[in-house]
């Protein structure tokens, strides 16, 4: 295949003075496959341009680009960045760790999004539904239509979660709360609340308030070791 050309003004030695190990160990790698910029950008959803600049350049990429530039080459994140040659008994295949989240953080996620899922029994059985939802004042709020699916929460223990989640990556986080839902009822709180409410899939005349007082509240990150 074509030689990978050098920067001006020097040979392979010049060249190299430019790059970044990460960026060696991918041309290595790609040339070990027999494949060109253009077949492992197009694996990785990359473009070409970015790829050439992550070789010859002493780039610092980010990494979710690195994760499917890995994952084109056949390879992993540790190994592209020289982790694997280590003595970790640590198998290949490991491509992370859960890291605990504290409640601070877990509020901070919650009032950070809008849509989260609520599991609730109903007289069918157990439940799993999206709803829009506000975190405020340390409880989870939404509104719902009478007899749907949410409403069934009024006076039960309920399960509540928020996630973002990417298993191309295999990156994300999750937040669990679990706590009794009630009613709410109060006008006053009522008005406070539509001016609040973060609702982007809001539709139809749902007149029910229901809070959340969370009991537990638990979260895990997924981060790369």
């Amino acid at each position: 295949m074509p030689a990978t050309p050098y920067a001006s003004g020097g040979g392979p030695d010049a060249n190299r003075n430019h790059r970044s190990d990460v960026g060696r160990r991918v041309a290595l790698r790609r040339e070990q496959l027999g494949l060109s910029r253009t077949e492992v950008a197009k694996r990785a959803g990359i473009a070409p341009e970015y790829l050439r600049y992550l070789e010859e350049e002493a780039a610092s990429p980010t990494l979710p680009s690195l994760t499917r530039v890995a994952r084109a080459l056949q390879t992993t994140v540790a190994g592209l960045s020289g982790v694997a040659a280590s003595s970790s008994p640590e198998p290949p295949a490991h491509r992370g760790e859960l890291e605990v989240l504290d409640t601070e953080e877990c509020h901070r996620l919650l009032a950070g999004h809008s849509v989260g899922r609520l599991a609730v029994s109903t007289p069918e059985g157990p439940a799993i539904v999206p709803v829009t939802y506000t975190f405020t004042g340390g409880v989870i709020v939404f509104r719902t239509q009478p007899g749907a699916t949410p409403s069934h929460g009024d006076g039960e223990e309920v399960a509540f979660e928020v996630d973002q989640l990417d298993e191309a990556l295999t990156v994300g986080w999750s937040v669990q709360v679990a706590g009794p839902a009630h009613l709410i009822d109060e006008a006053e709180a009522l008005g406070r609340l539509a001016e609040k409410a973060n609702e982007p899939w809001a539709r139809g005349d749902r007149n029910l308030w229901l809070r959340i007082d969370p009991v537990r509240v638990t979260g895990r990150r997924l981060r790369f070791g």
